[in-house]
């Protein structure tokens, strides 16, 4: 941990565990000392409303009075071990197809974490884009809330349009040709 010019520091850690109903969740650093708060406009900020527990991040933090506090995101990492294609419905598919899918910008239509899918439209699109529960956990989220605008990787499936990535939005422009 080296301190900053504004008096922070960057850590690397990982999720211990987020609630987007609480709006904050906590991180446990590699490096060790107290659990660090992870508030819901950090996360937003970062433009995600959600990550995944155990998911990778980099962080800078800043000592308080109420404890140490995430102050700026710099990268999620989905949790360690995700399986690479966790769904069926990808099985049957090139993963060049998958791989070359561009990111494009979306917006959640609804999403029920019980349930484990929702959907997703990309702009300009009317068709709906199935987002499963393990693509987004695979994607370093745990859940989307409607109307939040993302990322997506969509591939054509058995059953229609899939999404195979979930990411900020802001990651779909450096897709953009």
């Amino acid at each position: 941990m080296k301190q900053n010019e504004t008096g922070t520091q960057r850590v690397l850690g990982k999720v211990k565990w987020f609630d987007p109903v609480k709006g904050f969740g906590f991180v446990i650093s590699d490096a060790g000392g107290p659990d660090i708060l992870l508030h819901a406009n950090v996360l937003r900020n970062f433009g995600q409303g959600s990550v995944a527990d155990q998911a990778l991040v980099e962080i800078d933090i800043q000592a308080t009075e109420r404890g140490v506090q995430a102050v700026e995101i710099f990268r999620i990492e989905p949790p360690e071990g995700m399986p690479e294609l966790p769904l069926a419905d990808f099985e049957d598919i090139d993963p060049e197809i998958i791989r070359a899918a561009l990111l494009e910008p979306a917006r959640v239509k609804w999403f029920d974490k019980a349930k484990g899918f929702g959907f997703a439209n990309v702009f300009g699109r009317s068709e709906d884009v199935f987002v499963h529960v393990e693509v987004l956990r695979r994607s370093g989220l745990s859940d989307l809330e409607p109307g939040e605008a993302l990322a997506i990787r969509v591939i054509p499936g058995k059953r229609g349009a899939m999404a195979t990535e979930v990411s900020a939005w802001e990651a779909a422009l450096k897709d953009l040709p």
